[in-house]
């Protein structure tokens, strides 16, 4: 960046790190920290203290705050330096008007280093959130306004959650698409195509951040795409109709269907609702890729594949740009050709990218940091929810708590078409699939992790410990507050055949949907209460006990929401992830096979 571009003070970054290198000729950004005086703010020290210094330039402490600039560290100490024409006197302005007393003794004063920055940060498909990682790790010197105009948002209407933060769970949509966007990308996917879901992972963060589940949804799964509403540039809204048993990939894209159209699927699919998402093309791989200097991997054999050109040796290698995209797009190289074990490269990959992402050489790096941020940012595509800088470090500080080690892929349980003669597509296995949607609903981890439950959620744990009443002598109302007609017919239907409870009663549909079930009952009740949670499954979360007793046939009102599924299916999932499910952990290397 020249001088030209940088002269007036209206146009110095907030972070204001610029100066000049005299070896250049050119403004060089100040990225690294030190305890030490740099030589301009030696020297504008020494010129106060003289009583000859400009007082302007003398005003703001931090040139007294050990920052060197980028040529400090190429010359000697005696080698003149300039600064930004007009930085100074702008950072006085800024800071209140401090008289030259007050600037001259803030020129000699030297604060202390700065703590190194938590290594809290995550990274998902692609490299999609190595934005997040940068964002918690430079904080402050991020060059906010060129960050913020590099993303692109997408107004998803009702879908989502339009603030950054949920207290409970939550759920963030990743998508790659095959958009074919940018230098260097003609030859990838189908000409003129707008971009379909290739690559989808529903990232599950608990309500404890302590872990999170990696759900990968196959392209070619089979199923029910729903009506989406679309919200057009003009700020009108078009309805797209649904469609029976169509191509996951297409929920994006296709007839003009938008990324709210494929989180409302993933809900139809899995019961579990997305607070947000976050798209990206082609280039974020490539360029993120390169930003880290390549991203290690490991071959179990030779790979040599001609439709996507990837080249590798067998045993460990590290890839990156064009290499690193041909790897996570070969179908051809890895086990029987299909799709499924492409996801399963693509998790090992994106592990090694995490683990790589929180490695000391990248974050003790604020240069790469900046470079990855950069890359990341002119990629992303987000909701409103989250669609600025700031917005995406306030989540990078949230969802950085999580540890590594606590983070599972696992890939959707599906089975054969048996629509197809010869399978090429997959549907749901319902039986596999249903206790790990379960799971991830009633915010069970995937991973053993010692669990910090705050005193509430202990206390509401507890209603479901004690004695339980008989089948027989439970009684309870049932509404249906969900999306499945006839819901609650069949869950009583269910209860007095299957269960033995006799007094329970349809009261058809409840006033307003709700997303959770819930269980209201008096405190005499609790017995009752008990017992019903164990048939039906109830995670403590749906018992919502009253203040006041029940009086004579009172009944419990059970409400089922968006999170019932069937009656018979359990609320919550199991407490460890079924032996059938294949699971990866994100700290793990894994040689693809």
């Amino acid at each position: 960046m020249d001088a030209q571009s940088r002269g007036r003070a209206d146009d110095i970054d907030p972070a204001d790190q610029w100066v000049l290198n005299p070896h250049t000729g050119n403004y060089e950004l100040r990225l690294d920290q030190s305890a030490e005086e740099s030589p301009v703010a030696a020297r504008t020290a020494t010129a106060a203290d003289s009583g000859h210094g400009d007082g302007a330039r003398s005003t703001s402490p931090r040139e007294g705050s050990g920052r060197r600039g980028a040529g400090s560290r190429e010359g000697s100490g005696d080698t003149p330096r300039r600064e930004v024409p007009g930085q100074r006197s702008r950072r006085s302005s800024q800071r209140g008007g401090r008289g030259a007393e007050a600037a001259a003794t803030s020129g000699r004063r030297k604060r202390k280093a700065p703590k190194a920055r938590r290594k809290k940060a995550l990274l998902w498909t692609g490299g999609v959130l190595a934005f997040l990682l940068v964002a918690a790790s430079l904080g402050a010197y991020l060059l906010y306004a060129r960050l913020n105009g590099n993303i692109s948002t997408v107004d998803i209407g009702k879908q989502g959650n339009k603030n950054v933060l949920s207290d409970g769970p939550m759920n963030i949509l990743i998508i790659g698409t095959d958009k074919r966007t940018g230098k260097g990308n003609e030859g990838y996917g189908d000409k003129d195509s707008p971009g379909h879901a290739e690559t989808t992972i529903l990232f599950h963060v608990s309500e404890d951040r302590t872990n999170a589940t990696a759900l990968s949804i196959p392209r070619d799964l089979k199923t029910r795409i729903p009506e989406c509403e679309t919200k057009q540039p003009d700020g009108s809204t078009v309805v797209v109709p649904g469609i029976e048993k169509e191509r996951f990939n297409v929920t994006l894209g296709q007839d003009g269907r938008d990324p709210g159209c494929t989180m409302k699927t993933v809900a139809e699919i899995t019961g579990v609702e997305a607070d947000h998402f976050m798209m990206v093309d082609f280039n974020a791989v490539k360029e993120l890729t390169t930003a880290v200097n390549g991203v290690p991997v490991c071959m179990a054999k030779p790979v040599k594949d001609p439709k996507s050109h990837l080249d590798l040796p067998a045993g460990p290698s590290t890839v990156q740009g064009e290499q690193a995209l041909a790897l996570l797009r070969t179908r051809s190289s890895f086990g029987n050709s299909s799709d499924l074990d492409r996801i399963k490269v693509q998790q090992q990959f994106l592990g090694s990218m995490i683990r790589q992402m929180k490695s000391n050489d990248t974050l003790t790096n604020p240069k790469k940091l900046f470079d990855l941020a950069d890359a990341a940012t002119k990629s992303l595509t987000v909701d409103q929810g989250i669609g600025s800088a700031n917005k995406l470090m306030t989540l990078a500080q949230e969802l950085g708590k999580v540890d590594t080690k606590n983070i599972t892929f696992v890939t959707l349980p599906v089975k054969d078409n048996p629509d197809e003669p010869k399978p090429i597509t997959v549907v749901v296995d319902e039986v596999r699939a249903e206790p790990l949607f379960a799971m991830i609903r009633s915010d069970t981890s995937l991973t053993e992790v010692k669990q910090q439950k705050k005193a509430a959620k202990s206390k509401q744990a507890a209603l479901l410990k004690g004695p339980k009443a008989e089948p027989a002598d439970v009684r309870v109302d049932v509404l249906n507050g969900g999306e499945i007609p006839g819901a609650a017919g069949a869950t009583v239907t269910w209860l007095q055949n299957q269960q033995g409870v006799l007094k329970s009663a349809n009261k058809a549909n409840a006033p307003e949907k709700i997303k959770k079930t819930t269980l209201e009952y008096a405190p005499n009740q609790a017995d009752q209460a008990r017992a019903l949670a164990e048939m039906m499954g109830l995670p403590a979360t749906a018992l919502k006990p009253g203040t006041a007793d029940a009086e004579g046939l009172q009944a419990m009102v059970l409400t089922l929401g968006g999170d019932f599924k069937g009656a018979g299916i359990p609320i919550t999932g199991p407490a460890k992830i079924p032996e059938n499910i294949e699971k990866a952990s994100a700290d793990k290397e894994v040689c693809a096979e």
